[in-house]
């Protein structure tokens, strides 16, 4: 039953285009494209590049690139563009190409060559490998233009240059997931709480998710539609898939609500499916005629790619999603996340984090446990969950909020670590981390930010991809990590305030 929507990020293209002229004749410009041939096949290569690296015909004119451009906007499948101005292009070349463009860049400062040729060197090779003044007329008029893209200096052959092109693709991936995302809210947001609250206008102009509401009734309706059959199956996928506690099996005296746990997942996914939502939002608040909080669906759902936010919180539903796209086919996961509560014994301080219900198995290599335990707000049955615990190592947690005139991204860079002793009366998905640079400085760095306490977090990717992502989506990203100290994380936050605005104009 379950089907996951994770994408094959070999899927997307990114089209290498290279930047010439005609005044270096037809000889010179066959080698121009051949080299740029052979480092479109060094990069495809790479197991750091996630994606498919197309070539494209060198381009020589201003209508050419512009042409160029417009292809790559109009094909669903081009996620971004590398430019390499090979010999030397003219930047005025590229004005309108750059005008029209409407997808990620990144400029990749190359060359042909790892070592110089010394003895060989005459002015035919000088000619034809112009790279690193040609990359300066590129850029400068990338600059002049306030074109948002990443720069990549050195050989394809380095895997430092594979990496860096790896990490922004992810980004660019995860950008496109957002321009093509439909998020579905079924009912509001918790009341009184101000900062799951947005512009979802805004949302849509600035990252192209669309955010609309549907009653939650209808959602029960979907639910409560799920068959006998399907719900066997579903079951049967619990029982070989988790630790089922006694009570939910066959035979236990609380397998109807196990049942009913599944039909949620049945309705929910069904749902998804037909309106093509690949993000969502519930709220304890808003049930209708729902018998549980949906716990064990939607960290089913968000295992296989899901966006997903609790209490109505669309913002960190996409983030979520975008996590998950980012992520694809790297080893751990991408879950909503809460800040929980505190460990203040000094100098071992440590974050619990944890939902209500709703935190992705994608974070455990462990076989979680499937339990059914009361949840004290609601109103409802008692909710079946997965229990578990996320894996060691490294992670990034991100948060969303909307400051009015921009959205702001808080990342702070943790480490999640084993739990100190059993939690035997906490019967959620949870993590356990030590945040960078320390806990005094991360949480009064958030604090300072007005960041928001739902996160996802991701134990996939790293922050430099979530750096990429808000280049491209121009939005304001604060990063909280090892380099990080109070006082010149107090006096970015007001540099961006007058940034951003300046940025926006009047």
């Amino acid at each position: 039953m379950s089907r996951s929507i994770i994408p094959d990020l070999k899927k997307n293209v990114v089209w290498f285009l290279t930047g010439s002229q005609d005044l270096y004749g037809p000889e010179t410009l066959a080698q121009v494209a051949e080299q740029s041939k052979a480092v479109v096949a060094q990069l495809a290569a790479s197991s750091d590049i996630p994606v498919t690296i197309e070539w494209k015909p060198v381009l020589k004119s201003s209508d050419a690139i512009r042409r160029a451009m417009l292809d790559a906007n109009a094909d669903d499948s081009v996620i971004g563009v590398i430019t390499w101005a090979h010999t030397f292009s003219p930047s005025k070349m590229w004005i309108h190409g750059l005008n029209a463009l409407d997808k990620p860049l990144l400029h990749l400062h190359t060359q042909a060559n790892v070592a110089l040729p010394w003895s060989d060197i005459d002015f035919d090779f000088m000619n034809l490998n112009q790279a690193a003044h040609g990359d300066r007329e590129h850029a400068y008029i990338l600059s002049r233009m306030s074109v948002p893209r990443k720069t990549v200096v050195g050989h394809a052959s380095n895997p430092a240059v594979t990496a860096s092109i790896g990490t922004w693709s992810r980004a660019a991936s995860g950008w496109a997931a957002a321009r093509s995302m439909k998020l579905a809210r079924f009912g509001d947001n918790m009341r009184f709480v101000a900062v799951t609250e947005g512009d979802k206008t805004e949302a849509e102009i600035r990252f192209g998710v669309q955010v609309n509401t549907w009653g939650v009734n209808e959602l029960a309706d979907a639910v409560h539609a799920a068959s006998e059959a399907d719900i066997d199956a579903l079951v049967d996928e619990y029982l070989a898939a988790y630790d089922v506690v006694p009570e939910l099996l066959k035979d236990g005296d609380r397998h109807d609500s196990l049942r009913y746990g599944a039909a949620i997942e049945l309705g929910l996914r069904s749902f998804l499916e037909a309106g093509g939502f690949s993000a969502f939002t519930t709220s304890f608040e808003d049930l209708g005629a729902l018998r549980q909080l949906p716990g064990l669906a939607v960290q089913r759902l968000m295992a296989d790619g899901y966006g997903f936010g609790a209490e109505g919180d669309w913002k960190t539903a996409i983030l979520v999603r975008v996590a998950n796209v980012m992520g694809a086919g790297l080893p751990g996961g991408a879950s909503l996340m809460e800040d929980y509560t505190y460990h203040l014994t000094p100098g071992e301080e440590k974050i619990l984090g944890a939902h209500m219900l709703e935190v992705s198995p994608s974070l455990t290599t462990a076989k979680p446990s499937l339990e059914i335990h009361p949840l004290g707000i609601g109103g409802k049955e008692d909710p079946v969950r997965l229990v578990f615990t996320a894996d060691s190592g490294p992670a990034v947690v991100v948060a969303m909020s909307d400051m009015r005139d921009r959205f702001r991204l808080v990342a702070n860079v943790v480490e999640n670590v084993p739990l100190d002793e059993p939690m035997p009366k906490l019967p959620v998905g949870r993590a356990v981390w030590k945040p960078a640079p320390d806990f005094a400085t991360s949480a009064a760095c958030w604090l300072t930010a007005g960041a928001a306490h739902h996160t996802v977090m991701s134990t996939a990717v790293s922050v430099d991809v979530f750096r990429d992502f808000a280049e491209m989506a121009g939005a304001e990203l604060l990063v909280i990590d090892n380099d990080t100290t109070l006082k010149d994380f107090q006096k970015e936050v007001r540099w961006n305030a007058a940034y951003y605005r300046l940025a926006q104009g009047m």
